[in-house]
């Protein structure tokens, strides 16, 4: 009888017959214990960080220094996610076809060279046009880094791994615009885009510093055209017919198009509830928008362990229904203590979708279309959270801010229930 003595696939004997147990996930340990996902967890903490730092430092001179409006302050938002809604799926037809390492650690010193250009910036225009070159070279990263996780950590680590990469983004994104804050005002905006190209330097060097491989290609005949863009064009199409004929998967790229989308809407509105139906400072303001952040980095954690078994469409209807919950409190109940409820709920719910989202796209699509995949998922979110970023303004002006939220709950709450009807009707 063939055993198998690994600690993520023990068997269990019953008589004569032995059954295999059901995998063991790995924990945040044993992922980080594997040299490239250790290599590459830390040069997204290092990056993401670098990247806040710079973020928050143009809205600061957009703001107070060129005097922008809220439109121009929009727009350096805009600016930086619209290019990959574009990019993104061409960019992960290439990241099929290119050497891994190669692209990731050629992206960071592209973008390193980029953030430079922030510093001698002197218009609004110069900041949009350095923002979207970075946001055109990101849209190659992201996809790679994808499928480098997909091709270095086991099936039963993929949570774990996608996990921390949730952690150190969130981790980023709280502690990032208080350092910015601190650092802009005792050093000048300047040293905060420095301090973005030496993150983007040191992510290379931690990327470079490991042997990056992929599986062998098993590519199809799209790639024996002799017409280079026709390819292109048949490895595009593969990658949306892929993605538009696998229930699941169709299913989660659109769930975390709806929970970013309604994120990208409450988001700018904040401020304004906070004033106008809490009648509160700027101060809970702050609170209440790092709620969210607190939310999603408890239930990265959290889910994680108390889930195992769970499938990840489940956890996404969940996190979908979560979704509506939450933002659904907001407009109904306008108290300081169901407004803190109400926005980790949301950011806790927000991790029951990102998470296993990114996890089943890894582990459904085929490797030599995993490039092309991920980079439609992220163009699909960006997409719905510019709609929202824009769209909230609009409706608030229309309805009334806490009506927004009422839309929204709807919307999250309907595509929970839609995306169920539509999951059972394809098994």
């Amino acid at each position: 009888m063939a055993t198998s003595t690994g600690r993520y696939n023990r068997p269990v004997s019953n008589g004569a017959a032995a059954v295999a147990a059901p995998p063991v996930p790995m924990s945040f340990r044993d992922v980080l214990r594997i040299e490239v996902m250790r290599r590459v967890c830390y040069a997204q903490i290092v990056s993401l960080f670098g990247d806040w730092l710079a973020l928050f430092a143009v809205l600061a001179v957009v703001s107070f220094t060129m005097h922008g409006a809220p439109r121009q302050i929009i727009g350096v938002q805009i600016a930086y996610m619209l290019p990959i809604v574009f990019v993104g799926p061409i960019a992960g037809v290439f990241v099929d076809r290119w050497p891994l390492k190669p692209t990731l650690v050629s992206s960071d010193l592209i973008r390193a060279v980029l953030a430079l250009l922030l510093i001698p910036a002197s218009s609004i225009w110069q900041v949009y046009c350095v923002l979207a070159a970075l946001s055109c070279v990101s849209a190659f990263f992201g996809p790679a880094q994808q499928v480098t996780i997909r091709t270095h950590v086991p099936a039963t680590g993929l949570i774990a791994a996608n996990a921390l990469m949730q952690i150190a983004f969130m981790g980023s994104r709280i502690v990032g615009p208080a350092s910015a804050g601190a650092i802009a005002s005792a050093f000048g905006p300047g040293t905060c885009y420095a301090l973005d190209v030496a993150s983007f330097v040191v992510s290379a060097a931690l990327i470079g510093s490991v042997v990056i491989a992929r599986r062998p290609s098993a590519r199809a005949a799209a790639g024996s055209s002799s017409n280079r863009i026709h390819a292109v064009w048949i490895d595009l199409v593969q990658g949306f017919n892929f993605i538009f004929h696998h229930a699941r998967v169709l299913f989660v790229v659109l769930a975390m198009a709806a929970g970013l989308f309604t994120i990208g809407c409450f988001g700018p509105l904040i401020a304004i509830y906070v004033r106008d139906s809490l009648h509160a400072s700027a101060r809970l303001f702050g609170v209440v928008s790092g709620m969210v952040g607190v939310g999603l980095l408890v239930g990265t954690q959290l889910l994680r362990k108390v889930t195992a078994g769970v499938p990840e469409h489940v956890l996404v209807l969940s996190g979908l229904g979560g979704i509506g919950a939450g933002v659904f409190i907001l407009g109904a109940v306008p108290l300081t203590s169901a407004t803190l409820f109400a926005t980790f709920t949301i950011g806790f719910a927000f991790a029951a979708i990102m998470v296993p989202a990114q996890t089943l796209v890894q582990r459904e699509t085929p490797h030599d279309m995993i490039g092309r995949v991920s980079s439609t998922n992220i163009s699909v979110a960006f997409l719905a959270q510019i709609i929202g970023l824009v769209l909230s303004g609009v409706l608030a002006d229309l309805f009334g801010v806490r009506t927004v939220f009422f839309l929204c709950a709807g919307l999250a709450l309907t595509m929970a229930a839609l995306g169920r009807a539509f999951l059972q009707s394809r098994t």
